[in-house]
């Protein structure tokens, strides 16, 4: 049975992959949704405990904790989302991996963030020392970022079940990539075959974004695809429709590593 591991993303946990999780296990797949360490609870008890642990952790450590994950199982797929598509890619560039799919990825190094993109981060841009604290998302900053022309109770809905605390030092490191290696690859090497997605509707990591990403990958000789949905925001993972990006990613996998 082949194994996939799903990597979540910045305010999010495991939660966000229950459907994949679902679809991909009658698809006949091992699936494995490990969490950013320091998130391994629901959603609620997070909101209430807001665990100061998480202020120290970083990309070097979830990048490393994600790649003890992978190295216990057999050459798993990777599929990540946002900062899980970045963190996917980081992880195919050390040569983990059989495959990786990484939709509406963070920017690695090299790809410089959009208008709307920064909008999307100005929440975090604007907290004094953001780098050193457990940050909260705010409810109307989601709804603009990630939901697009959902309805109220759609937005309070997914809102209320999914969005988490996060560690304002992953977005430093993100914003301070042209002075460490932290989200640097070296887009040159040979690599497991990766696909890319893009969300027409997304304003977190825009389309152009995830365009210029895709651009960078393919100096690989590996086989790298691009795939732009025009109608899907950045929560593609869970926003109406879901499934058929799903299925997508299904194929492609399968023919990847045929």
């Amino acid at each position: 049975m082949k194994s996939v591991v799903f990597v979540h993303g910045a305010w999010m946990t495991p939660a966000c992959w229950s459907g994949w999780q679902s679809r991909f296990a009658a698809a006949g797949f091992d699936c494995h949704a490990p969490a950013w360490p320091g998130l391994d609870a629901d959603v609620a008890a997070l909101r209430e405990e807001q665990p100061e642990a998480l202020a120290e952790v970083g990309l070097p450590q979830i990048v490393d904790h994600m790649a003890r994950v992978v190295s216990s199982l057999d050459s798993p797929v990777l599929v990540g989302h946002s900062f899980g598509g970045l963190i996917v890619q980081l992880l195919l560039d050390r040569g983990l991996g059989s495959a990786g799919v990484a939709i509406h990825p963070a920017p690695p190094r090299g790809v410089f963030p959009s208008v709307d993109a920064l909008k999307a981060s100005w929440p975090v841009v604007k907290t004094w020392n953001h780098q050193n604290k457990v940050l909260n998302l705010a409810f109307d900053d989601f709804c603009w970022g990630w939901l697009g022309d959902e309805s109220p109770e759609e937005q309070r809905r997914v809102y209320d079940a999914l969005v988490a605390p996060t560690p304002g030092r992953v977005f430093f490191q993100a914003a301070t990539s042209p002075f460490h290696a932290m989200t640097k690859i070296d887009f040159e090497k040979e690599r497991a075959p990766l696909l890319i997605l893009a969300g027409g509707k997304d304003r977190t990591v825009t389309e152009s974004m995830n365009a210029r990403n895709a651009e960078l990958a393919r100096k690989s000789p590996s086989r790298t695809d691009y795939r732009a949905y025009a109608d899907r925001t950045h929560f593609t993972l869970g926003a109406a429709g879901w499934e058929s990006v799903a299925d997508d990613v299904l194929g492609w996998i399968r023919e990847a590593t045929a």
